[in-house]
């Protein structure tokens, strides 16, 4: 038999085919990620599918930098790769070097690198978060003037506070220039000075909703001074501005009931503190008529005529007493006298003989001390014409008068010379 060849030699034929055709070096591949496998070395295995077919596509781990996204079942893509044959199994795949989402997920990459910008620049940030108001009276909403979500805003608001004013700006919520319009709005409500503001539309597809994701819109959220709620789409959904807004509500009318407070029950409210502050006052008041009760008392008990009461009462106690208190003092005083008189002689005469003792002792200290008894000795007192004493030789000069004193008189002198002369004791 001729041109017969062998299984290997057929699968290279087919793979140099595959490896000269141009197309297949560089090809782009949409479809929907199917049997995705992350395997331990790095390498991704996975397959793409259509209405009409499948086709088995791999990325290796040094392609990996073209992925900026975890794949997962049903995800739109688009692959950049080049379609080869494995001779082994003798089946061809993509093999992958990029992949990226396709319609709206190329929405949502967009999605993830603004959000990841506004992120890094601060505008999440807790910190410029502003307080909503517990109880506001003008509430601006930037919504479609048509459309179940202000209609719900409306219904919600009138229904928890009919007193609330409402202020709707009118904007373009879907399609082109829908942003600007929002922008627009949002300026005009900040600058309306409202107390809050609803920012939001029903839902819809990511489509729908992107003007929510425009960076501008994001700003203008960033840069009201008004304290603004977020309101977009259903819960699920979210947008960029849920991140810059103040608060985040998860439908329109969850918005309106976190933005308007509820009369019936702020009226609640006040009932229950008129009956918590009646409660205290009623108890206060029993506290200070029981303290003022207590102050009477002890003013009673402090007051003049209380006193003198109580003075009146012991003093006729003390009259009754007297007459006996007076009896047992007299009988006392009386023992003490007669043990006093038996006593006294004995007490008296060692009092004079002690008294003797030390007027003899004071009267021997006296003649010691007494200048006369000194003159009798033999003493002589030397004064001047004056009768100040002369104590030592410069008191005196020549022809001073001297007046000496000596046991029986006094010698009036006339001094001739003084002379100084050293005694040693």
């Amino acid at each position: 038999m001729k041109n017969v060849y062998t299984v290997r030699e057929v699968n290279a034929y087919i793979k140099n085919m595959f490896a000269q055709d141009f197309m297949l070096n560089r090809i782009y591949v949409k479809g929907e990620v199917s049997n995705v496998k992350y395997h331990t070395s790095g390498h991704i295995y996975f397959s793409l599918k259509d209405e009409s077919g499948t086709i088995a596509c791999v990325m290796f781990a040094g392609q990996r930098s073209g992925l900026s996204f975890r794949m997962s079942e049903g995800q739109q893509v688009i692959v950049l790769g080049s379609i080869r044959v494995y001779e082994r199994d003798g089946k061809y795949q993509l093999y992958a070097r990029e992949i990226v989402l396709d319609g709206a997920g190329l929405l949502y990459e967009k999605f993830q690198a603004l959000k990841k910008e506004l992120e890094e620049m601060g505008m999440f940030a807790p910190e410029y978060k502003k307080p909503i108001p517990r109880y506001a009276f003008r509430v601006g909403v930037v919504t479609a003037s048509t459309g179940a979500a202000v209609r719900d805003i409306i219904q919600i608001s009138h229904r928890r506070n009919p007193y609330v004013q409402l202020l709707l700006c009118p904007a373009q919520v879907q399609g082109e220039g829908a942003a600007d319009s929002i922008v627009k709005a949002i300026r005009t409500v900040d600058a309306a000075g409202v107390d809050v503001m609803i920012v939001g539309r029903g839902g819809g597809s990511m489509e729908d909703l992107w003007a929510f994701n425009e960076e501008k819109v994001a700003r203008a959220v960033f840069d009201c001074r008004t304290p603004v709620i977020s309101a977009v789409g259903h819960e699920t959904d979210t947008t960029i501005i849920d991140y810059v807004a103040d608060l985040r509500a998860p439908t329109p009318s969850a918005a309106a009931e976190l933005a308007v407070f509820s009369l019936a029950e702020f009226q609640g409210k006040l009932l229950e503190g008129k009956a918590a502050l009646s409660r205290a006052m009623s108890g206060k008041l029993k506290e200070q008529k029981l303290l003022l009760a207590q102050k009477k008392m002890r003013i009673s008990r402090q007051s003049p005529r209380t006193r003198v009461l109580d003075y009146r009462q012991r003093l006729a106690s003390l009259e009754e007493k007297l007459p006996g208190e007076m009896n047992r003092k007299l009988e006392e005083a009386a023992r003490r006298r007669d043990a006093l008189g038996e006593k006294l002689p004995r007490l008296m005469r060692d009092r004079l003989n002690a008294g003797r003792h030390r007027l003899e002792v004071c009267i021997q200290r006296l003649k010691g001390l007494s200048p006369l008894e000194k003159l009798n000795q033999g003493y002589a007192w030397v004064a001047d014409e004056k009768g100040h004493a002369i104590r030592q030789t410069a008191d005196v000069k020549p022809g001073d008068r001297l007046l000496i004193h000596v046991r029986d008189g006094r010698i009036r002198a006339l001094a001739e010379e003084a002379e100084k002369e050293e005694y040693h004791v």
